[in-house]
């Protein structure tokens, strides 16, 4: 059965053995990344468990020597409970792993469990927030590497010069006309790779099966609790409503095994 999983990739370094972290993840599932990978698996309990990496991605803040950025449990802008909430309101768990940059080892790990029916969603972030080279490593196996470049850059409160309007037919935007997307990288597309959301000729999401699962990438955090909901953005912008919907299309890829 799989479980959900959500990985990050920061720049950090940590000490634990990678080999003992792929044999848990080789039983289990993967899912690796800069900012933010999602991967499925369920566990034996049948109970779906959504984890947020922090093997990967791994901040700590200078004053209290604590985990934080783009965790679960950070509530702030910087956090992203308020997309824990949906998953936890879909009947997840939710659960923490613990950073490192992506290597060989991990990506066959990676690889072979999409392969045989995971699911991965890759939530990178623009240059220079994060670390492409060993993330394009991973995502060249699936047809998909990001460009070191930040689009859709904004000027302070000026938000409608993050705005997508023109969106496309897909379950990720059904009931939705506008979202906001923040210094975002651009994605280079290959083999069975097909673009989700196109602009200006660039590549923004994008999404592909791979053997018997699927992955989803987007160079940018997107969906954390700043820009997720209406603490800052207008009315007009609908990621809550589009982050319900990347959650479903996320689940209805998942295979009972």
């Amino acid at each position: 059965m799989i479980v959900t999983l959500v990985l990050f990739h920061i720049f950090e370094k940590a000490n634990k053995p990678i080999m003992m972290k792929l044999k848990v993840f080789y039983r289990n599932c993967f899912l690796s990344s800069l900012l933010v990978f999602v991967l499925n698996i369920q566990l034996i309990d049948s109970q779906p468990v959504v984890g947020l990496d922090n093997w990967f991605n791994h901040e700590t803040d200078a004053k209290t020597g604590k985990p934080f950025h783009y965790l679960w449990t950070d509530a702030k802008f910087s956090g992203y409970s308020q997309w824990g909430e949906i998953f936890t309101s879909r009947g997840f768990k939710l659960e923490n792993t613990s950073p490192n940059y992506i290597k060989t080892e991990d990506i066959k790990v990676i690889t072979n469990w999409v392969r045989r029916g995971g699911v991965l969603a890759v939530l990178a972030n623009d240059a220079p927030n994060c670390e492409f080279t060993n993330l394009n490593r991973l995502m060249k196996e699936f047809g998909m590497t990001f460009n070191h470049v930040s689009l859709h850059r904004v000027t302070g409160t000026e938000f409608e010069m993050g705005a997508c309007k023109d969106l496309p037919s897909h379950p990720l935007f059904k009931g939705v006309s506008k979202i906001y997307i923040k210094e975002v990288s651009d994605i280079n597309i290959s083999n069975n790779a097909t673009s989700i959301l196109t602009e200006n000729g660039k590549v923004l999401m994008a999404e592909t099966a791979f053997g018997k699962g699927y992955v989803f990438a987007i160079g940018d955090p997107w969906i954390y609790n700043e820009y997720i909901g209406h603490d800052r953005l207008p009315e007009s912008f609908e990621n809550r409503k589009a982050a319900e919907n990347l959650t479903d299309m996320l689940l209805s890829k998942l295979k009972n095994e």
